[in-house]
């Protein structure tokens, strides 16, 4: 289940519609949420801007790194193995069935990308240490 900016809003809204009972402080309090939201937004397009642009490995070769590495276990654990499973069962081949990964990739991916917005929040806010 991915979680995204349109997300971040609709929850935002139900929680100003329960304590915000005056109609002109709600719209104006929605204002400032969507104006927030996307200004978080910009804020991580700006890092994620920076991170490419390095030449550096260190900089902006984790993600590449992390998106390659989830991306090529989740296509052999849900595509290559099951596609291979099949074939060998058409062609009568019995070959031994491929380690399971673990269930958890998902989650590890999902986490690994959702927590670069966690620094860039700390920045915007100007909460973060340098």
């Amino acid at each position: 289940m991915a979680f995204g900016i349109d997300d971040a809003i609709a929850a935002g809204l139900k929680i100003v519609d329960k304590f915000i009972p005056d109609p002109a402080a709600k719209i104006k309090a929605e204002e400032a949420l969507r104006a927030d939201l996307m200004e978080w937004d910009k804020g991580q397009m700006e890092v994620n801007k920076a991170e490419a642009s390095s030449g550096s490995l260190f900089i902006g070769g984790w993600r590449p790194f992390i998106g390659w590495t989830c991306g090529l276990a989740l296509a052999f654990q849900y595509l290559i193995t099951p596609i291979a499973m099949w074939l060998a069962g058409i062609f009568e081949v019995t070959i031994p069935a491929p380690p399971p990964l673990d269930d958890m990739l998902w989650q590890l991916m999902a986490g690994l990308l959702g927590m670069g917005g966690l620094r860039t929040f700390e920045k915007i806010k100007g909460v973060a240490k340098k």
